[in-house]
């Protein structure tokens, strides 16, 4: 395609998705298709021989339109608000066009920065601590975007596992780590969202989730009693994943209980806002971040409700500085993170 067809094509599209986003009320919310609706309608392979665009292009609503569930559309209301918007539209049309790979300052000064300054906005906005800033005195933390948050408390959990390991090798240096990975154990309430579960899966974690009060708030006493219960097991305390925003009916933990807890307790504390994160952005909800200076991580997503298209994930990590470079080497020893965030690490 030459760019002069490209330019023709690409306005034909634009207009394509005005229209598709303006009328998308008049559009059958759920799809009336069984599973494997499209194998019958594409080639067996790949096309040896090329074809034309405006073929390519009335496939859009002769195979996938059928197929596609409309979270755009006025009329859904299942699973969570996932709303885009005309700018978001076209900044995903320039960052596509630069295709800058981020991975490290000098591969894009530009994408580095930005990223960095637009997540020191979103912290700000949702009245995050300074120390979860890139750009404070007092601060050697920050924030990147990640995919999603099942993504970020996998990280999360990954760190907290690998720095606990490390710990418990000053006492224990002839252990094998994997013995050592073995003994330990994290927490969620039993309202957490699948992916905490996943989580502990993919880290071989032990993952206990915690009975809720009558509001289905994890409350402090009960992570209390987990702790000494499987101390006394033999078994190693190292992650608390409180959630804020439960996916099934939107319930708030108690971070003001929580997070003494984690801190006395030596446990990592992780929170996960992704659906309810958003609303921070009025100070009126800031009532449920109360405890939030005791965090390790904070995530949530801005895909839900800040008309940013998916994916779009903020994750955050405080740093203090009396203990940066112990935090370097738990964070460079788990050589299959993801990109941005070792990238932001030698960065700072």
């Amino acid at each position: 395609m030459e760019p002069e067809v490209y330019r023709r094509r690409g306005k034909e599209m634009v207009d394509y998705i005005c229209q598709y986003l303006s009328n998308v009320r008049e559009r059958r919310v759920i799809p009336d298709v069984q599973p494997g609706y499209m194998r019958a309608q594409l080639p067996d392979s790949a096309p040896m021989d090329p074809d034309s665009w405006d073929n390519i292009f009335g496939d859009i609503e002769k195979i996938i339109m059928p197929g596609v569930v409309h979270w755009q559309s006025p009329h859904m209301h299942a699973y969570f608000p996932a709303l885009t918007s005309w700018p978001s539209l076209l900044g995903d049309m320039l960052a596509d066009a630069i295709n800058c790979l981020g991975f490290t300052w000098a591969s894009s000064p530009a994408c580095t920065e930005l990223e960095m300054n637009v997540m020191d906005w979103l912290a700000k906005m949702l009245g995050l601590p300074d120390e979860f800033l890139h750009h404070h005195p007092d601060s050697v933390g920050g924030g990147v975007l990640q995919s999603t948050v099942s993504e970020s408390t996998l990280v999360a959990l990954l760190a907290a596992r690998k720095n606990k390991i490390l710990e418990m090798k000053v006492s224990e240096p002839d252990t094998d780590e994997s013995s050592l990975n073995s003994r330990l154990i994290a927490y969620a309430s039993d309202q957490a969202h699948s992916s905490v579960e996943k989580a502990g899966l993919i880290s071989l974690v032990k993952m206990k989730f915690l009975p809720v009060d009558e509001n289905f708030s994890l409350r402090g006493e009960t992570l209390k009693n987990a702790i000494a219960e499987d101390r006394n097991k033999g078994l190693v305390p190292v992650f608390v994943c409180a959630t804020l925003g439960t996916t099934g009916v939107c319930a708030f933990d108690n971070l003001s209980e929580l997070g003494p807890i984690c801190k006395a307790e030596g446990l990592w504390l992780h929170i996960d806002a992704a659906y309810a994160g958003t609303a921070f952005v009025c100070p009126e909800f800031r009532l449920f971040l109360d405890g939030i200076e005791y965090a390790d991580s904070f995530t949530f997503n801005p895909s839900k409700w800040m008309m940013v298209h998916f994916d779009c994930t903020g994750f955050w990590v405080p740093k203090q500085p009396n203990s940066l470079n112990h935090w370097l080497k738990v964070i460079h020893s788990l050589k299959f993170l993801p990109r941005d965030i070792l990238d932001w690490l030698y960065f700072v």
